[in-house]
C-alpha cells in the first residue's frame, strides 16, 4: 500500500470496507491465486470464563509513533503526550459465549442477520457455501459475500461456534458491539484509552511486549504465517481465531491486544485529527464516516498489513463486519 497515495480511511487493511463497498463475480476476483482450503482447528475448551475488568490508572503517556514502519498517512503520528482519567478495562475481546448470553437474553438480531448476509476469508469458506457465492470485493477480492454468514454462523450457514466459544465474536458491527456495551453496563474504548492499555507500560515499543515480533523464536500473537492470501502456514498455531487467552497477557494483563481480531474504538476515523486533537481524555472527532479499530487480526502479514503494532489504526464504517473484527469492553473507574 503506498502511504501517498492512500487519501480516504483506509481499509480495514486485511477486511473488507464496509456493506457498500463495490463487489464483483467472484470468479473474476483470483485471477492466478492458489485456493489452498484450510480448516479451523478448534479443539479448546467450549465455554469461557468469566474474567473480573483490570483497574488501569490512567496519567500521561506517549501515544502515536514515528516509526519507519508506520503508515504516517494513516494518523499515527505525530507522538504526543496524552493524559488519560482511570477506566477499567477487559482483559480480553468478548467472547461468542458471552455474545450469546447477550442475545438469549436480549433477543438482539445483529446486523448481519438483518443483511442476510456479511464477509468471509475465501479460505474458510466450505466447498458446498462455495457453489452458492457468486460475489466477492473488488479491492481486497479474498474476501467473499456469504449468504447466511452471522456471529453464530461465522463462514456460513453450515459452519457454527459450538467449538469456538471461548473465542473472539465476530461478524459484529460497531452498531452491534455498542448494543452489547450498552446491555453489559459498558461502552468501547477511546483510541487514547486502547492505545495505552495495548502499551501495557512500556514507552513507544513497537509491540505490546517490546520491539521484537518474535522475541526468543516464540509467538506472541496471531497473525498470518505465509503467502498472503493463498498459504497459512499456521506456525501460530492458528489459521483463524484464537482462543481469547491465548498467549502470554501484556504487562498490564491483556490478552491478544494486537492480532486475532481488530477491535473497535468509539471513536471516528480521521487521519489528521491527532494534529488538533485534545491531550487530555481525546475522544475523537465528533463526526465522520468510518470508527476507529485497533490492533490488527489473524488476517494481518508484514507483506500486505502492518497494523498489529500498538499504533497502527485502521478503520471501518459502522454496518461493517467480517470474520476478523470484534471487540473489547471498559467502563469508568
Amino acid at each position: 500500500m503506498d502511504q501517498k497515495e492512500q487519501k480516504q480511511p483506509p481499509n480495514s487493511c486485511c477486511g473488507a470496507t464496509g456493506r457498500r463497498e463495490a463487489v464483483q463475480p467472484v470468479e473474476m476476483s483470483f485471477g492466478s491465486f492458489r485456493r489452498e482450503k484450510q480448516t479451523i482447528e478448534t479443539p479448546e475448551p467450549a465455554l469461557a470464563v468469566p474474567r473480573d475488568m483490570i483497574l488501569l490508572p490512567g496519567g500521561v503517556f506517549k501515544m502515536g509513533t514515528d516509526d519507519r514502519e508506520g503508515f504516517a498517512s494513516d494518523g499515527e503520528g505525530p507522538v504526543r503526550e496524552v493524559e488519560l482519567s482511570p477506566f477499567y478495562i477487559d482483559p480480553c475481546a468478548v467472547t461468542n459465549a458471552e455474545f450469546a448470553r447477550f442475545v438469549r437474553e436480549t433477543g438482539y438480531v445483529t446486523e448481519s442477520e438483518r443483511f442476510g448476509w456479511s464477509y468471509v476469508f475465501h479460505l474458510f469458506v466450505s466447498e458446498e457455501t462455495a457453489k452458492t457465492v457468486t460475489r466477492s470485493v473488488q479491492r481486497t477480492p479474498w474476501w467473499w459475500v456469504v449468504e447466511g454468514a452471522s456471529w453464530d454462523h461465522p463462514e456460513g450457514p453450515d459452519s457454527d461456534i459450538r467449538d469456538r466459544m471461548n473465542h473472539p465474536v465476530v461478524q459484529v458491527t460497531y452498531n452491534d458491539a455498542a448494543a452489547y456495551c450498552d446491555w453489559a453496563g459498558k461502552r468501547l474504548p477511546t483510541e487514547a484509552e486502547w492505545e495505552y492499555a495495548a502499551r501495557g507500560g512500556l514507552e513507544q515499543k513497537r509491540y505490546p511486549w517490546g520491539d521484537e515480533l518474535k522475541p526468543n523464536g516464540e509467538h506472541r500473537c496471531n497473525i498470518w504465517q505465509g503467502k498472503f492470501p493463498t498459504v497459512n502456514h499456521r506456525s501460530d498455531g492458528y489459521a483463524g481465531t484464537a482462543p481469547v487467552d491465548a498467549y502470554e497477557p501484556n504487562g498490564y494483563g491483556l490478552y491478544n491486544i494486537v492480532g486475532n481480531v481488530w477491535e473497535f474504538c468509539s471513536d471516528w476515523f480521521s487521519p489528521t485529527y491527532p494534529l488538533t486533537a485534545p491531550r487530555v481524555n481525546p475522544k475523537g472527532p465528533p463526526e465522520g464516516q468510518s470508527k476507529s479499530m485497533r490492533g490488527g487480526s489473524y488476517l494481518c502479514h508484514r507483506s500486505y498489513c502492518n497494523r498489529y503494532r500498538v499504533a497502527a489504526r485502521s478503520a471501518n464504517t459502522p454496518d461493517s463486519a467480517s470474520g476478523n473484527m470484534g471487540f473489547r469492553c471498559v467502563r469508568d473507574a
